[in-house]
């Protein structure tokens, strides 16, 4: 007879909001830098290449090494990997606080990267472990989508104020109280877990992992601004060649880093696929909103990130809304096929905005998001629960991966479309600069005398909003398609409870998947 699993009480809860911070602050240094480098620059007087790693160099060293990490950590132990990427990350900000030369800046972001891509499967994965009931893990699950979703858009926000009220080095400081918390309370309220029986861990698949990764989002990354250039095409047909070699290695090796019973676990592999999906229309439409903002509106920076922190109101009820309808009985594809239905509403509604449509547009964010939170935060519960408990590192590994590729993805598909219209609107009599970007013409028009400067400017917002419209539209057929593939995919697939284990150093023993 199957007894139902421990609920978690005030500790696991506890536990919870300690994990909580590292996320946070890891989803926050996406972003952290987006006020801070004209200081940084002026300070530091970086080459333009070197202004482009401080930037990028983060995002490049998590994406690649999230597999690895989440593959380490089921053989080491999660909470020792968390906090020893705690220490690396909290060392790292100390290092880029008071970096006094590009270089050194450009080295401790690529330590906070290393460092985050210990920190964000590990939390994910503490978390299958702690929550056992699955009530409480959806709640849990919901709780940690919403947080990493708003870490991004209040990093921008912090950035700003702190760049204001002191120097560029305290984006990097507040780092450093949270981490502590971490290293004082981790041990006391986190448990220890691990794959008992790991194998021998496989050296070879790290550099294929990262070799599979990093060329193709990095060529991803570049697409939108430069266009179909042969490097970048390069790069990703290169990434995808070492994607399939790493995939072969991971079939045929004696202990792989991935093992592929994890696709066999029901529910596991219409999750990642739709996961990546979501992230596909989360990042998709930053790449547009961000500019609209900014450039068609003419805020400036700081007010931009305020304005794009109200659609946050609605992310935070997403999640808990979806979990409870799943909990009532409602069936998760339904729920899951609603949140992409949503998410590919507030594209329509961004497919309407014109030149002076600030709360039609925000209206638009708050709706897609909320949209993809609930996707986000269902699919990775489910994803997490078709697991094996003792895989739950590289269960996590994998989501991370796919979001990092969605994203990417999305940027550099949606924003080549916005590129494409945008150039075919703009007057063939515009100078060649402003006929390549909307910053290129507001450049342009800037220089401009009386009102051959203002009709520039207004046909390059309006060729960038018509641009903005044909993306919304192109990415809300993707989302109403994902719907399909939601309902059809995800029918029948039911969380059952687990097992209760009678001690902690049993939470990693072999067990078959929670999914049905």
């Amino acid at each position: 007879m199957t007894t139902n699993p421990p609920r978690a009480g005030r500790r696991e809860w506890t536990a919870l909001t300690v994990l909580m911070l590292p996320l946070l602050l890891v989803s926050m240094d996406v972003s952290v830098l987006y006020f801070a480098i004209p200081e940084i620059s002026a300070d530091l007087e970086p080459s333009g290449t070197q202004q482009l790693w401080i930037f990028d160099i983060y995002g490049f060293v998590l994406a690649g090494l999230l597999m690895t990490m989440g593959a380490l950590g089921d053989r080491i132990g999660r909470r020792r990997l968390l906090l020893l990427g705690a220490a690396a990350f909290g060392a790292a900000s100390l290092l880029a606080a008071y970096a006094h030369t590009a270089e050194t800046l450009i080295a401790a972001r690529a330590v906070l990267g290393i460092g985050g891509a210990t920190l964000m499967p590990s939390t994910m994965a503490l978390v299958r472990t702690m929550f056992t009931d699955p009530a409480q893990r959806a709640k849990a699950i919901g709780l940690w989508s919403g947080v990493m979703t708003a870490g991004i858009a209040l990093g921008s926000v912090m950035s700003g104020v702190l760049v204001e009220h002191f120097w560029w080095g305290s984006v990097f400081l507040v780092n450093l109280p949270a981490m502590a918390l971490l290293l004082v309370l981790g041990p006391v309220l986190l448990p220890e877990s691990k794959n008992p029986s790991p194998g021998r861990f496989d050296l070879l698949s790290v550099p294929l992992s990262m070799a599979a990764v990093l060329p193709v989002v990095y060529g991803l990354k570049e697409l939108p601004s430069e266009g179909w250039n042969v490097r970048y095409v390069v790069s990703i047909t290169v990434g995808l060649l070492f994607a399939a070699l790493f995939v072969h290695r991971q079939r045929t090796a004696v202990s792989p880093m991935i093992s592929p019973a994890l696709f066999r676990g029901h529910g596991f592999t219409p999750a990642l696929v739709l996961n990546t999906l979501s992230a596909f229309g989360m990042m998709g439409s930053a790449y547009f909103t961000t500019q609209y903002l900014q450039s068609v509106l003419g805020k400036s920076a700081l007010e931009a990130a305020l304005w794009s922190l109200l659609p946050s109101v609605l992310i935070g009820a997403a999640a808990p809304v979806a979990a409870q309808l799943v909990q009532r009985g409602v069936e998760r594809a339904y729920v899951v096929t609603a949140g992409f239905v949503i998410a590919a509403g507030g594209y329509g509604l961004l497919a309407l905005a014109g030149t002076d449509s600030l709360w039609l547009v925000l209206a638009a964010c708050g709706v897609l998001a909320a949209g993809i939170v609930i996707v986000m935060s269902l699919l990775t519960d489910l994803a997490l629960s078709s697991a094996p408990v003792e895989r739950a590192g590289a269960a996590s590994s994998l989501l991370e991966t796919g979001t990092e590729f969605g994203g990417a993805l999305g940027m550099a598909a949606l924003g080549s479309i916005g590129t494409a219209v945008y150039r075919h609107e703009i007057p063939d009599t515009a100078p060649a600069m402003a006929r390549e970007t909307l910053g290129g013409a507001l450049a342009v028009a800037a220089e401009l005398p009386g009102r051959a400067g203002d009709a520039l400017a207004a046909a390059a917002r309006e060729a960038f909003t018509s641009g903005m419209q044909a993306a919304a539209v192109a990415a809300a057929v993707l989302l109403l398609g994902a719907a399909g593939l939601a309902a059809m995919g995800l029918r029948h697939i039911r969380i059952r409870p687990e097992a209760p284990m009678e001690n902690a150093g049993q939470a990693d023993a072999l067990s078959p998947s929670g999914v049905r």
